[in-house]
């Protein structure tokens, strides 16, 4: 910020002087300096807030709104297994679960609506031998209602 330095306007020898005011201009770099600093950190980071991978799960009429952290087995159209988005061996399901969170008693399994039943049914049965309870996600059937809107 940029201020006159001749105490707006007062001299003590002829008290407050006519006609000179004090300069005060707001200097809009810095704020301008720290938006731009500000955006790019947000560009930087907006990649990383998308998280996942992409798994188009079945629709179904009923829903279960949840807000339990477990852990999620994706199993996409080839086959594949991933735990927490990590790659995995369908024969170490239950002891990288229990490795990685602990003392779990329940993990998410969410696959593919184009794998194979048999894929789903080896990793359920997986789930079922370690003693994990399943629960299933899927993506609830859009209403009429809803569509218009």
């Amino acid at each position: 910020m940029a201020f006159s330095t001749n105490n707006g306007g007062f001299n003590r020898r002829r008290g407050y002087r006519g006609g000179s005011s004090s300069l005060a201009e707001i200097n809009i770099v810095p704020l301008v300096d720290v938006v731009l600093v500000l955006l790019i950190i947000f560009m930087v980071t907006a990649h990383v807030m998308e998280f996942g991978m992409e798994v188009d799960v079945p629709k179904t009429k009923s829903r279960k709104d949840t807000a339990e952290i477990l852990p999620v087995i994706n199993v996409t159209r080839s086959g594949d297994l991933f735990l927490a988005d990590k790659p995995i061996n369908i024969h170490d399901i239950g002891v990288e679960i229990q490795k990685r969170f602990g003392t779990q008693k329940a993990a998410y399994l969410r696959a593919d609506k184009q794998t194979p039943w048999e894929t789903v049914a080896q990793v359920v049965s997986a789930l079922h031998e370690s003693k994990l309870d399943i629960r299933l996600v899927t993506q609830p059937v859009e209403d009429a209602g809803r569509r218009k809107k």
